[in-house]
């Protein structure tokens, strides 16, 4: 099954993104979305490539943002796709069924297409503003996510819920409540990548 913890990672520069995508892993971190939206496709492809050799060498699943080239390129894990991104059947095509492919929902529609699409899991949000992400879609807050959540259970839709978008310490107790799979975090764990071990034990990972 996926991790419960997802590092989507952050950075300017080639050098900032290994940075912190390195310091997520030294501090236990076991899987890493590569995400480097205004980078030249050279920039991307040297970050990829390290970053598929340090997710190896820490045991860690490496996802691609967008990129499902790049990803059978390097034979990454897997790729991460938006709802504007290449349709999942095509990167399915492309990547084989043993990759992992996950899908941005943000409405009880998106749900269902990412069902229907049969991704591996579904990256729902934003929970709340966040200022990584520059086209934001409408926030969905923990009264969101109890109602799509348990819509999805009515309709007999198993598919690994992923929460994402502007999440803090404080909020993993009561999403996880919800009946989530887990977290993914951007911001907090760039700036805080000790707080990865507090993470863990709050949704019950064994490292």
């Amino acid at each position: 099954m996926h991790n419960k913890l997802q590092y989507i990672s952050q950075g300017n520069t080639i050098e900032e993104q290994l940075s912190n995508i390195k310091n997520v892993l030294d501090h236990g971190c076991k899987w890493v979305q590569l995400r480097f939206k205004n980078a030249n496709a050279q920039d991307f492809y040297t970050v990829a490539e390290q970053t598929k050799v340090l997710c190896q060498s820490y045991q860690a699943t490496f996802i691609i943002n967008d990129k499902v080239d790049l990803a059978y390129q390097l034979d990454a894990d897997g790729v991460h796709l938006g709802l504007d991104d290449m349709p999942i059947k095509a990167a399915r095509n492309i990547l084989g069924d043993k990759k992992i492919i996950g899908g941005t929902a943000n409405t009880w529609n998106h749900i269902q297409q990412r069902a229907i699409e049969n991704c591996n899991y579904i990256g729902l949000g934003p929970f709340r503003f966040t200022p990584t992400k520059e086209k934001l879609s409408p926030i969905l807050g923990l009264e969101g996510y109890e109602k799509l959540l348990q819509k999805m259970k009515q309709e007999n839709i198993f598919t690994p819920v992923i929460a994402i978008g502007g999440i803090t310490l404080e909020d993993i107790d009561l999403l996880i409540e919800t009946g989530l799979y887990g977290v993914a975090i951007s911001g907090l764990l760039t700036q805080n990548p000790t707080l990865i071990t507090t993470l863990n034990e709050k949704m019950h990972v064994n490292i």
